[in-house]
């Protein structure tokens, strides 16, 4: 992941940065899967892969935009940007030992079969509407995307 992280960061290419990205967030994905919340990471993979990641790279090919700056903007920040990635490192390490990570796993073992229960059962006819509702939009941004290429022509 920490990899893939600053290859986001340091290449040069942006449509490799974009496929990096996606590869930073599926390790994130991963993570969450090991910390037992499969839950998030379904999310993680949904919205920030399935639809924020696309989204950027299809913004990028069809602005075609390819090249990255010629210079790096951010080189005279190195120094201290370096100090304030090993502060935030240190406290990251501070939350992680001082986290009882058992009480904690078992919250959201708990959280995720809630929320499947209350959602699927109690909540089976909003969830429905809601997901009508989006499908109407979805159809509707199409019909409306279709009508104004159709009169582009002229």
């Amino acid at each position: 992941m920490l990899v893939s992280a600053l290859a986001v960061v340091t290449m040069r290419d942006i449509i490799r940065c974009g496929l990096a990205m996606i590869v930073s967030f599926l390790a994130l994905a991963g993570i969450y899967v090991v910390a037992g919340a499969p839950l998030v990471a379904a999310a993680q993979v949904i919205v920030y892969i399935g639809a924020i990641s696309v989204l950027i790279l299809f913004a990028i090919m069809l602005t075609q935009s390819k090249a990255g700056p010629a210079s790096l903007v951010f080189q005279t920040q190195a120094v201290p940007a370096a100090i304030a990635a090993i502060v935030l490192a240190v406290l990251i390490a501070l939350g992680v030992s001082a986290t009882d990570w058992g009480e904690a796993a078992e919250r959201v073992r708990l959280a995720t079969s809630a929320l499947a229960t209350v959602l699927f059962r109690d909540y089976v006819l909003p969830f429905e509407v809601v997901s009508v509702l989006l499908l109407a939009a979805v159809i509707g941004g199409v019909f409306i995307a279709k009508r104004e290429t159709e009169q582009e022509p002229d």
